[in-house]
C-alpha cells in the first residue's frame, strides 16, 4: 500500500486529499471516522500527502510507529466493503 491516512484524520475529515487524488482512491462514508486509501487503486504519486492540512497521510513505510495500525485500518475497510 502506497499511501495511508491516520489518526489525525480523525475529527477532521478534511477532503482535500479528495480533491488532489488524480485516481480518486480515496474514499469515505458519513459513518466512517475517517478518509480511506484503497492500496489496489493507489499509484503512489504523494498528491495526497502533499494535500492533508492535518498531516495524516505517509507513505507506508514512513507511518509514525505509534500509527502502524493504520496500514491495515486503510486496506481492511477496502476488504470489508467486498
Amino acid at each position: 500500500m502506497p499511501y495511508v491516512i491516520t489518526e489525525p484524520c480523525i475529527g477532521t475529515k478534511d477532503a482535500s486529499c479528495v480533491e488532489v487524488c488524480p485516481v480518486d482512491c480515496i474514499h469515505t462514508t458519513d459513518e466512517a471516522l475517517q478518509y480511506y486509501i484503497n492500496p489496489d487503486q493507489c499509484i503512489d504519486c504523494a498528491a495526497c500527502e502533499m494535500a492533508c492540512p492535518v498531516t495524516a497521510i505517509f507513505h507506508d513505510a514512513d507511518v509514525p510507529a505509534r500509527w502502524n495500525s493504520y496500514i491495515s485500518v486503510n486496506a481492511d475497510y477496502y476488504r470489508n466493503k467486498a
